[in-house]
């Protein structure tokens, strides 16, 4: 920290978390040369680098320093002479203590790393992680993180997607987990109000400023969510979206989780951009599967051919992602009670023709035993309701269901 800095009363954290706001407003979100810069002369270096003679530094002390004019080509080898007259215009503009007073107003915060509440899984993102993040929202961040699932998917979906992500999300927040999303329109919205509708926790991931409401339609959505949950953005407030933001968005998303789920995506979509980043950081990456005749489910098939684990329902997820034990209920068809008869009684059921009747010394030669066991048989079967007997011979039971009174196999 510079003498200016110290003088100035303010503690070398929260002069750093000062920069960190003032570069969320000069560098776009997830630039790698940015990160490489900041690795090399951290927030302070970056900003003093990026004031040039005659302008007004965005904190005391970070001036242009001609003797460190050399350092500029160290830290940033690969930044094309655009991109840095770029920052260097934004940064003629920032006002990073308004900034702060801003959040504050609105009752949030502005997190940086070696914070409490910072999630630590941000850093495997290394040079494209965020500066810092605008954080609104009653709870913490970091102890969220640690429980959370992403479920994101098209904008455009059917209502099957919308069921599908909605329900997954209820299921998970009844069951402890924090459902995470881009709070478009789509699956992403019908996962926020899967959480919210059963009372649990939900964190809405945004290309723009916490503060403002986008897409404008889902201003009521974002204001539940920012009150019983939490709206976190990498962008300053005020911040408009753009393509690209909403793109470098989603990795985020994917390193904020234990995991991503995709509940339909077509070929191009940017829910798939999440699945595979987070296949990349060694997240889990799953989807749920649609209809093989839709278009919005292809790209989920996709990733299902891959990397990607197919899920059903939040059990499938948790058993993914939770901790040892935490196992999805063993899924199987309906017992049937025929299903319950030993071996030797079932073969002789099987032995009976499909409708008419057979005597016994057929039936014991058809099922591989003595005509003796087979009667025994036969009229074990004769009391379970599965066989009824005219004169000499043995047919099946005329019925539709099978009998409700067949509780075991016999002997």
């Amino acid at each position: 920290m510079t003498e200016a800095d110290m003088t100035a009363g303010r503690h070398p954290h929260e002069t750093e978390r000062l920069a960190r706001a003032a570069l969320t407003h000069i560098v776009e979100p997830g630039d790698e040369h940015a990160g490489r810069a900041l690795r090399h002369l951290g927030p302070t270096g970056l900003l003093r680098l990026l004031a040039e003679p005659g302008d007004q530094p965005p904190l005391p002390g970070t001036g242009p320093d001609p003797a460190a004019e050399p350092d500029l080509e160290r830290a940033l080898p690969d930044t094309g002479p655009q991109r840095l007259a770029s920052w260097r215009r934004r940064a003629r503009t920032v006002t990073p203590e308004h900034d702060l007073d801003r959040i504050a107003r609105l009752g949030g915060r502005f997190l940086i790393p070696g914070d409490p509440e910072w999630p630590s899984q941000l850093d495997d993102l290394g040079d494209t992680r965020p500066l810092g993040l605008w954080v609104r929202g009653p709870a913490d961040l970091r102890t969220w993180a640690l429980r959370s699932v992403a479920v994101v998917g098209a904008r455009a979906c059917t209502p099957y997607g919308a069921h599908a992500a909605a329900t997954l999300a209820a299921g998970l927040a009844e069951r402890g987990w924090v459902v995470v999303s881009g709070a478009a329109y789509g699956v992403d919205a019908a996962a926020h109000r899967g959480a919210l509708g059963s009372g649990g926790a939900t964190v809405a991931v945004l290309a723009c400023g916490v503060d403002v409401p986008y897409p404008r339609g889902h201003a009521q959505l974002l204001a539940r969510v920012a009150e019983q949950g939490l709206v976190i953005g990498e962008l300053p407030p005020g911040g408009h979206p753009t393509r690209s933001r909403f793109v470098l968005r989603n990795r985020v998303i994917a390193a904020l989780t234990r995991g991503t789920v995709v509940v339909e995506a077509p070929y191009r979509s940017g829910s798939l951009v999440t699945a595979r980043a987070a296949a990349r950081l060694g997240r889990h990456t799953m989807g749920i599967p649609g209809p093989v005749t839709s278009g919005l489910s292809a790209g989920v098939h996709e990733l299902l051919r891959g990397e990607a684990t197919l899920v059903t329902d939040a059990a499938d997820v948790i058993e993914l992602v939770g901790d040892i034990g935490e196992l999805a209920p063993l899924r199987r068809g309906p017992v049937l009670s025929r299903d319950l008869l030993a071996p030797d009684t079932a073969r002789v059921l099987e032995a009976l023709p499909g409708r008419d009747a057979a005597p016994v010394a057929d039936i014991a030669t058809r099922a591989g035993t003595h005509p003796d066991h087979a009667l025994a048989k036969l009229y074990e079967l004769h009391s379970l309701g599965f066989v009824e007997r005219r004169q000499d011979e043995w047919q099946l039971t005329n019925r539709r269901t099978e009998p409700s009174n067949a509780r075991h196999g016999g002997t």
